[in-house]
């Protein structure tokens, strides 16, 4: 527990060492928060909710978790610092885990900062605070498994871009299995229906959206949290190896 606290200090506080991470924050903030303001046009529902903000958020992890999640091995392959890190009494399972959740509090800190949309949605109108509430710990829980999948494809590579790149299509895959459009494509070609829900449930969508409605299920965080240990559990092995 120790060296994973080690690792979580040193990667976590490494975020904040260069000029990168206020520039991520300020990004993530303004994507988020400009796409339902002005193309989600959020005043147009007439309601005071914030379906429109969490609709655009698994398209902004896209682009922005691999950004965070690309630099976690491939950075210290391309150093060498890796090959130092491993000379230390630190096992590859508590690198990897320190890794990982300095690189989730990280991301959970950019989503806490767009906390003042529902702060100014409750200005103006009296928001449902349970759905709020459960959407943003969904938000938390996909960003994990965003993350989890980019350290693994980060684990590859001793190049950050290629390692962007290989995220930015496995995660769009994983978004894109449960985008109604996909769906539809799948029944026209006479697909049967058991067959594409069955796809459509490996997708992020699928399990975000009931939380977006204020439905927390076991089957939904137990999906995240599977993406996240099986990624985990993949990334020791590529090291290892």
């Amino acid at each position: 527990m120790q060296n994973i606290k080690s690792i979580f200090k040193r990667e976590f506080l490494g975020y904040f060492r260069t000029p990168v991470a206020y520039v991520f924050l300020i990004v993530f903030l303004i994507a988020s928060v400009g796409l339902t303001w002005f193309l989600g046009r959020i005043f147009d529902s007439n309601e005071a909710s914030l379906a429109r903000f969490f609709m655009f958020i698994p398209w902004v992890f896209l682009f922005l978790v691999p950004a965070v999640g690309m630099r976690l091995w491939a950075e210290e392959k391309r150093s060498g610092t890796w090959e130092l890190l491993f000379t230390l009494p630190i096992s590859v399972t508590e690198a990897v885990i320190g890794k990982f959740l300095a690189g989730w509090l990280f991301l959970t800190l950019a989503i806490l900062s767009t906390l003042t949309l529902p702060l100014t949605i409750s200005y103006l109108g009296d928001p449902d605070w349970n759905i709020i509430f459960t959407g943003y710990f969904g938000a938390i829980l996909m960003a994990g498994a965003y993350l989890g999948i980019c350290s693994l494809t980060s684990a590859f590579t001793r190049s950050q871009v290629i390692s962007f790149v290989i995220s930015l299509v496995v995660c769009l895959v994983m978004v894109f299995l449960g985008w109604s459009v996909f769906n539809n494509f799948l029944l026209s070609i006479h697909l049967p229906n058991t067959v594409a829900m069955a796809i459509a449930n490996f997708s992020f969508i699928s399990h975000f959206e009931p939380m977006t409605l204020g439905l927390i299920r076991i089957q939904n965080i137990a999906f995240f949290a599977a993406v996240i240990v099986a990624s985990l559990s993949l990334n020791v092995v590529a090291l290892k190896r």
